[in-house]
């Protein structure tokens, strides 16, 4: 029997063996467990058009699915609102939540792969931090993963990515990112 490596992602070992020191120098931490660090990523399809067609929201679910390499989790309306013609526990969108390994695989396609083939990208904002170092920004076209084929989409939608971390303020939680390699909008 072979001695086999436990795979690791890229992005978290690149974490360990470079960000973390950085982070450490850059703050003064004393200790390792203060370091800031990737709790997990948030995806989040909001499906608008589910009020007259609820397949749209199976169609956005299955492609969430490809995208994040998880099953997605269809939402559902908590009350009805009869001016948007939505009724208690219709179905409306789906999210996923990202954790450990997949949550670095993730990141690192969605820096690297499907943030450069966004039309006219010169980097994402740097005031859609929340205010306890979590930071969440909007996608406009599913089509920008390479997982979804463009031929077998009927409607083009966007999402929602929130990266949570573990960071105390917005400045360690920029810094983290900025070291993991979101390109921030230079000033």
């Amino acid at each position: 029997m072979l001695d086999q490596v436990p795979y690791t992602p890229r992005l978290k070992a690149d974490y360990k063996d470079r960000i973390c020191a950085a982070l450490m120098e850059e703050f003064g931490y004393k200790n390792a467990m203060q370091l800031p660090r990737l709790d997990k990523i948030v995806i989040n399809m909001g499906v608008g058009e589910a009020v007259k067609d609820t397949k749209k929201v199976k169609a956005a679910s299955e492609q969430l699915t490809l995208i994040a390499g998880q099953k997605a989790v269809i939402t559902h309306a908590k009350k009805s609102i009869a001016g948007f013609r939505v009724r208690e526990e219709m179905p409306l969108g789906c999210k996923v939540t990202l954790r450990g390994d997949r949550m670095y695989e993730f990141l690192d396609r969605f820096l690297n792969i499907s943030l450069p083939r966004v039309r006219d990208f010169r980097g994402v904002n740097d005031k859609s931090f929340d205010g306890r170092g979590n930071y969440t920004m909007g996608i406009t076209e599913q089509i920008i993963f390479p997982e979804i084929d463009i031929e077998k989409v009927s409607k083009i939608m966007g999402m929602d990515i929130t990266i949570v971390t573990t960071a105390k303020t917005d400045a360690e939680a920029y810094a983290l990112l900025k070291e993991l390699g979101m390109p921030f909008v230079k000033k």
